[in-house]
């Protein structure tokens, strides 16, 4: 069933004002040169922006794109590519609306230093300070404060993903929040270690609503959008499309293999990633940080904003580690910084876009790439189109081009082989580090359920590990405070930790109930919800004989009593834990904002119709086919029927199919709606 799950990152953006012509708009829109065509300084960045959002959209990365190059203060280039609506054959144009994900936090973190800069926040200040009723199970919650919200260093798990992406806002997101974190505990000391952690920049939203008395958006709009004139910059393309709100066209997403049209996507995460915007406001709100132009923070605000916001323990990597800022990703790059030239970055990623901007303040040189799709390459994209402009402008100098050699593989010396076992990496996937010696590679295996799954091989060459294509990624093996790690160099120039390894557990303990191979079929689950979700419905735990003391729910967890399972420590993004409780009798699972029984809660249905009513709790009813059959359902206007083959792949959803189904022996039917919701389901035999 784990073959079907994957990670979800999610991500965040920033801008300054300079209105575009409407011929230029009408260029752009075409597809010609727009805006800057006259000036030949920028002829390059476009013929890379160009060739590579093409090649995305070619190879199904993306669906369509967006680019925008600022230099000065002045929109020097703008452009859409592909269709923004295929049904109507609406072209993307430099007015056309994505969802710009994490940039997001960039903002959020805007909005929390103007209340720095109105004396109302002390970013040194605990958020139990603004936030009473924020709380944890672990007593050093009360050391987060404001400051470690902004720059991933809190320690909280992660991401609460209940409602937070789907079909509309969901109005329950600051209590999900505040539930999802009652319940949990933290991975490392309060500002000990930084992990990306999108629950950060919730409650720095929530903080920013408290402290202003003003809805969250409607403080960006009074202190940020309307100030920069950000006029196309407001909440997700799903959610403004509900309100009447989007300015002109907003990109659809299209799945790439059946090209069947997503409804567009609401994000419930403003502050960590719930706004949309289009590449133009992008780069004028970045701008915004150059000291010049329009300017809404104060000097000092620029200053801290700019500045690199390390955790206190900083470890020594052979490259220098992410360096956080408040919201950005990055507050340099090293080949830019040797060269005397500060670059902002922040990427951003939902379920249906990716973005980036880059920001080089003290030149007012800006770049923005949005995509269609969640594999696209705009982080890299944006950053050759900067290459591009700086190399123009005699900022920088042009890289000579290099031949490219194949590296060889190299015996994997002996002490190597101290670092074979079991890692976790993001959401606390599991992998299996081996070396094979006939083939002078290191293996890294996955597991679909406890069956592991070759899934890479990365060879040796003069301490580093490479995938054996030649400008591929780069990796090393390092014990750090007595953790062995899988690093990962970065082409930026940093080293993030790709995997870290699970330590033996001495006093192994078990949980009330056989976790192995158990299967859990998800309750909690909003009829609002993304599709995204869908692989996390229906899930199974797993124990290991070599792990004993871990179980595998949702990434893996070390056991700590009968009915509580622990995220394993240390700085990894969106792991969770687990605890066992009792409702209604039965054992039930809580990972962290999500909510399972077992199995057996599946009613199976016989041909023929009957009525199935969700219960007072809202909780997601369940079905079990038990014959080859074709199902209709009637769905309440708040329901949503969900249909899961019994390996948990999802074959069915209301959301975006209509009519009858054909269902198989084995498959699960989720009926999933608001309490006193009434469904008619009509089974009839197949043969």
């Amino acid at each position: 069933m784990n073959k079907y799950r994957f990670r979800l990152i999610a991500a965040v953006l920033i801008a300054f004002v300079v209105v575009l012509s409407a011929p230029a708009l009408a260029l752009a829109a075409t597809g010609s040169p727009g805006v800057g065509v006259e000036n030949d300084l920028y002829q390059v960045a476009r013929s890379v922006a160009r060739t590579a959002i093409w090649n995305d959209i070619n190879t199904g990365k993306a669906g369509s794109a967006t680019v925008a190059i600022l230099d000065g203060g002045e929109i020097v280039y703008a452009e859409g590519f592909a269709m923004a609506d295929r049904e109507q054959s609406v072209p993307v144009d430099p007015a056309t609306v994505f969802n710009i994900g994490s940039i997001s936090k960039v903002y959020a973190a805007t909005a929390v230093m103007l209340l720095v800069d109105a004396g109302k926040v002390d970013l040194d200040a605990p958020v139990t300070r603004y936030l009473p009723e924020f709380i944890m199970d672990d007593p050093r919650y009360t050391q987060i404060t404001v400051r470690m919200l902004l720059n991933h260093t809190s320690g909280m798990p992660g991401t609460v993903y209940t409602g937070s992406f789907g079909l509309r806002y969901n109005d329950a997101m600051y209590d999900d929040t505040l539930a999802a974190l009652s319940h949990s505990r933290l991975k490392h000391d309060p500002g000990a270690a930084a992990a990306y952690c999108n629950d950060g920049f919730t409650l720095a939203e929530m903080i920013v609503a408290r402290v202003s008395g003003q809805r969250y958006l409607d403080f960006l709009a009074d202190h940020i959008f309307k100030p920069l004139a950000l006029d196309d910059t407001a909440a997700s393309v799903g959610d403004r499309a509900l309100q009447d709100d989007a300015p002109g066209a907003a990109a659809a997403y299209y799945r790439p293999m059946t090209g069947q049209k997503e409804p567009l996507e609401a994000v419930s995460l403003l502050g960590s990633g719930g706004l949309s915007s289009t590449a133009v406001e992008l780069v004028r709100f970045v701008d915004s940080f150059s000291g010049m132009g329009k300017q809404i923070m104060s000097q000092s605000a620029l200053a801290e904003m700019k500045k690199s916001q390390p955790p206190r323990r900083i470890e020594e990597l052979r490259n220098p580690g992410l360096p956080y800022g408040l919201g950005w990703d990055m507050t340099y790059i090293p080949r830019y910084q040797k060269q005397g030239i500060q670059v902002l970055g922040k990427s951003g990623g939902t379920g249906h876009y990716n973005s980036m901007v880059y920001t080089v303040p003290d030149e007012r040189i800006s770049v923005a790439v949005i995509e269609t799709g969640p594999g696209g390459s705009s982080l890299h994209i944006a950053l050759d189109v900067l290459d591009a402009v700086l190399v123009a402008k005699g900022l920088i100098a042009a890289e000579a081009p290099t031949v490219s050699v194949p590296p060889a593989a190299q015996p994997i010396p002996d002490e190597y082989a101290a670092y074979c076992g079991y890692y976790i990496s993001d959401a606390g996937t599991l992998t299996r580090v081996s070396i094979d010696s006939e083939a002078d590679c290191l293996c890294l295996s996955d597991f679909d359920g406890d069956v592991e799954v070759p899934a890479a091989s990365i060879y040796y060459d003069g301490g580093t590990f490479h995938t054996g294509d030649s400008g591929g990624p780069r990796f090393y093996l390092v014990t750090i405070d007595g953790e062995q790690r899988l690093m990962a160099q970065s082409s930026l120039g940093f080293d993030t930790i790709a995997m870290r390894r699970l330590p033996v557990i001495e006093d192994v303990r078990g949980m009330e109930l056989d976790m192995d191979d158990r299967i859990w079929l998800r309750r909690n689950g909003r009829p609002f919800e993304s599709a995204l979700f869908l692989p996390w419905h229906l899930s199974q735990s797993h124990t290991f004989e070599d792990l004993p003391g871990y179980v595998s729910f949702n990434g893996m967890k070390k056991i700590e009593s009968s009915t509580y399972a622990a995220m394993p420590d240390g700085p990894t993004r969106d792991i969770t834990d687990l605890r066992l409780l009792r409702i209604g009798g039965e054992v039930w699972a809580q990972v962290y904002d999500m909510l399972y029984s077992p199995v057996d809660c599946a009613v199976a249905f016989a041909h023929g119709a009957s009525a199935v009513t969700v219960g007072g709790e809202g909780y997601s009813e369940w079905l079990r086919v038990e014959d080859d059959s074709i199902l209709t359902v009637q769905i309440p206007a708040s329901g949503r029927v969900i249909i899961f083959a019994s390996d948990g792949s999802p074959r069915y959803d209301s959301a975006i199919d209509e009519g009858g189904v054909f269902v198989e022996d084995g498959d699960f039917v989720e009926l999933c709606g608001m309490p006193g919701d009434q469904f008619m389901v009509t089974c009839e035999a197949a043969r």
